[in-house]
């Protein structure tokens, strides 16, 4: 059973890796941004409390996003491991995470930790195309991961979960380095 949370700045991989790791291990990829945009489109009772902020331009408030992920971990597919991505962004998520996991009896082994340098990142971003991915938009975000979500690796670290992966690399290389950490002896 693989339980992990994955992380690491904007365009560090993170969503790829968790692609090709819940194909790997059979475990649902469960990904904040994708929760929102479904119970949204099917206007679940969180769904529609999330579309009220977003219709104002604002964050969906922890709780609103918690109740998603309690929602997501409670199905039968998650019972036997699931992969987060995207969530904590930062201390107080990661405490109600945390707290949500005791109450639901369920624990994740590791916290993976994707390290790229901000060139490769830049770099990569731009090569993405996007329209909204100027230069000054991708240094804002790293801004704002620095001040909101990397706290996170001392939080992690001090709990002894934390594992640092280069994700710099080749896809599958950064696949096979966590895939490594998660089965030492395969």
């Amino acid at each position: 059973m693989v339980r992990l949370i994955l992380f690491g700045p904007p365009g560090s991989g993170k969503g790829t890796q968790a692609t090709a790791l819940a194909v790997n291990l059979q475990v649902p990829h469960i990904s904040t941004g994708e929760l929102l945009r479904d119970a949204v489109a099917n206007h679940t009772t969180l769904g529609n409390q999330a579309q009220s902020y977003l219709d104002q331009g604002e964050l969906v408030p922890d709780d609103v996003v918690i109740g998603m992920i309690r929602e997501r971990l409670s199905q039968d597919d998650a019972q036997s491991g699931w992969l987060m991505d995207g969530f904590p962004r930062n201390i107080p998520q990661a405490h109600a995470l945390d707290q949500l996991l005791t109450e639901i009896d369920q624990a994740y082994e590791h916290v993976i930790n994707l390290q790229v340098s901000d060139d490769v990142l830049v770099e990569r971003m731009l090569a993405r195309g996007r329209k909204d991915d100027t230069e000054q938009v991708i240094r804002r975000r790293f801004q704002v991961y620095q001040e909101q979500t990397a706290p996170l690796i001392q939080f992690y670290c001090d709990r002894n979960c934390l594992v640092n992966i280069n994700g710099a690399g080749a896809m599958d290389t950064v696949t096979a380095s966590i895939q490594a950490v998660i089965s030492p002896n395969s």
